[in-house]
């Protein structure tokens, strides 16, 4: 009798435990189109969604269960690396006539989407999209190539309404980011040795100045460094939410 209560109760911290593991932590942004809500799913997936429009940012089946998902009208791929591109995903969680916008490179993998280099804008929908920069200048590889190539991937800029959204991808702070301005929201990545230190995410946080910031896809990295950095930057609330 004792052995079947234990296994009873076993399976009762399981379910508790798998129910807690599929909740995510989300925001609300209030713009001029209606309440956008962001969705930190882990690493640097995200979901935002408008008026029953759904947005998947690098939707990836290792952080999420996407049959449980809603279906997406938009998704965002920052670059083909697997922890931001599936392509399994990509055939399971997008509607009909869902849009994708990725990179030259997730192309040549699935052809069935919209490329968008550097520097180029589109409006999709009711959304305008522009695809900035996304690469490393000091980390490398051993063989000193870095582990994101100028020109690799994007990151993006997404208006809503009056709301423009910074998700930067996987980057190092780059001369180019002083042209990226009027930002109400940036996410910016933050883990060794592939994106930023805490220090090189407050550099860039100081020149785009956004009103607020989430570190994303930010590992082991301890966030309250950042935190600490950026104390005197009155205009800019700093956001730590679980997205290692």
């Amino acid at each position: 009798m004792k052995s079947k209560i234990i296994l009873v109760l076993l399976s009762v911290v399981l379910t508790i435990t798998l129910t807690a593991q599929t909740k995510y932590e989300s925001d609300i942004i209030k713009t001029s189109k209606g309440d956008l809500q962001m969705t930190f799913i882990g690493h640097g997936t995200l979901m935002f969604e408008i008026n029953k429009y759904v947005i998947h940012i690098d939707p990836v089946s290792m952080y999420a269960d996407y049959e449980k998902m809603p279906k997406a009208d938009l998704i965002l791929v920052t670059h083909h690396h697997s922890d931001h591109f599936d392509i399994k995903v990509l055939n399971g969680i997008k509607k009909e006539t869902a849009k994708i916008i990725f990179t030259k490179a997730c192309s040549d993998m699935y052809p069935a989407g919209i490329v968008m280099n550097n520097g180029e804008s589109k409006s999709i929908d009711d959304f305008k999209i522009e695809a900035v920069p996304a690469y490393n200048i000091v980390n490398t590889r051993s063989d000193g190539n870095p582990y994101h190539p100028k020109g690799f991937g994007n990151g993006y800029i997404l208006t809503v309404g009056d709301k423009r959204i910074y998700i930067g991808g996987d980057t190092e702070n780059f001369p180019e980011m002083n042209k990226i301005k009027n930002i109400d929201v940036a996410f910016l990545p933050m883990n060794l040795p592939y994106t930023m230190t805490p220090q090189m995410v407050a550099e860039a946080a100081k020149v785009i100045k956004p009103k607020i910031l989430y570190p994303y896809h930010f590992g082991d990295t301890d966030t309250k460094e950042l935190v600490d950095l950026m104390k005197d930057e009155k205009y800019c609330e700093v956001r730590i939410r679980n997205l290692k």
